[in-house]
């Protein structure tokens, strides 16, 4: 590695890791502050609420790493120009492209550090938070809906009343069709639990079917339902798409896709958790027209400030194109790519503007 690489990469490392720190910092503090709302409802305390701040933290850091890079590549790259050492690198040869294949090089591990985080550490830490916040709160996950939730399971419709912590259903009710959407039977549970290779394990089963003779029903302690739905489906009513892992969030579309449902959501979800890592870089590129800017005088501050308000509309960005695609049924490709497109091509523009000046 050249002394200029090595230089290059410890200033804009430093700085990133300061502004994801300082970034860490404050949301936390903020999501405390939220959680001091829920003490004392059921057994949730001050240490619950410490817990549950710590275990979205991983989350935080996925949505901020690349703020976190714009910023602290400003942040370094300009104070190196105020101090001329960009002038000298470009003098002693260091073309612009070069200069962004080295940000490149730079950005490349926390484009890694991003999809590991997204992909490995938040999911699980965000899941373990909503089921440590609710088994503290002695709290049920239910819908919006007063009838629970309701999924479809090829022929079937499903009726989940609610959905303890540890993944137990409640107040069951299974709707059984034929392939004519004839009803054919409702069968109702007080509770099931998953044990695996078997399914669910149904108690307090009673069933009511319905043949050309009329209805006759039956009841039994315990029943076996063997179903397409598993935990890892269950667990969407816990962890929102964004914050999902790849590997769950494929799963989960070929649930739907499987029953006919609606995938526009969960896709743009999946192709954001390959193409958002990216905006690591992006950032760096956007970083360096600022450098060449050879304003001794400007304010390092106001720099930084730019850098904080462009970080915000990429984010209020990346939000807006995803509601969009969902609602106007857009490619997910075209919604997750977009707003780091956009950002790349105002790099381009403004690098092409300063070498003209």
């Amino acid at each position: 590695m050249l002394i200029h690489e090595r230089y290059l990469r410890r200033e804009v490392v430093l700085a990133t890791l300061l502004v994801l720190a300082s970034f860490l910092g404050l949301f936390g503090f903020f999501d405390l502050i939220n959680e001091l709302d829920n003490l004392g409802r059921g057994n949730y305390g001050l240490e619950h609420a410490v817990m549950y701040t710590v275990l979205t933290m991983p989350g935080r850091v996925y949505e901020t790493l690349p703020i976190a890079v714009l910023i602290g590549g400003l942040y370094s790259l300009t104070t190196l120009s105020r101090h001329s050492e960009i002038t000298v690198l470009r003098v002693s040869g260091v073309s612009t492209p070069q200069l962004l294949r080295l940000l490149a090089r730079i950005g490349l591990p926390f484009v890694v550090l991003t999809f590991v985080t997204g992909e490995f550490v938040a999911p699980p830490a965000e899941k373990a938070a909503q089921e440590l916040k609710l088994a503290a709160r002695s709290q049920l996950l239910t819908s919006e809906f007063r009838s629970g939730f309701w999924i479809k399971d090829e022929n079937d419709f499903v009726n989940v009343g609610s959905v303890t912590p540890d993944g137990k259903l409640q107040q069951l009710r299974i709707f059984e069709f034929n392939d004519r959407r004839v009803l054919l039977s409702v069968l109702e549970a007080a509770g099931a639990a998953y044990l695996p290779p078997e399914g669910w394990t149904l108690t307090d089963v009673t069933r009511t079917e319905f043949t050309d003779k009329g209805a006759r029903v039956s009841r039994s302690d315990s029943l076996v339902w063997e179903s397409g739905l598993s935990p890892d489906v269950m667990s969407v009513m816990l962890v929102v798409p964004e914050r999902m892992s790849a590997w769950k969030l494929w799963h989960y579309i070929q649930h739907l896709v499987d029953n006919r449902q609606e995938t526009g959501r969960y896709e743009i979800a999946l192709w954001k958790k390959f193409t958002y890592p990216l905006a690591c870089i992006v950032m760096l590129a956007l970083a360096l027209p600022f450098a060449y800017m050879h304003n001794r005088n400007a304010a390092v501050s106001i720099k930084v400030f730019t850098g904080v308000m462009i970080g915000v509309f990429f984010h209020m960005l990346n939000g807006l194109f995803s509601n969009l695609g969902a609602i106007n049924s857009w490619p997910p490709y075209a919604a997750a790519l977009t707003p780091g497109l956009l950002f790349m091509f105002a790099a381009a523009a403004m690098l092409w503007w300063e070498d003209r000046r």
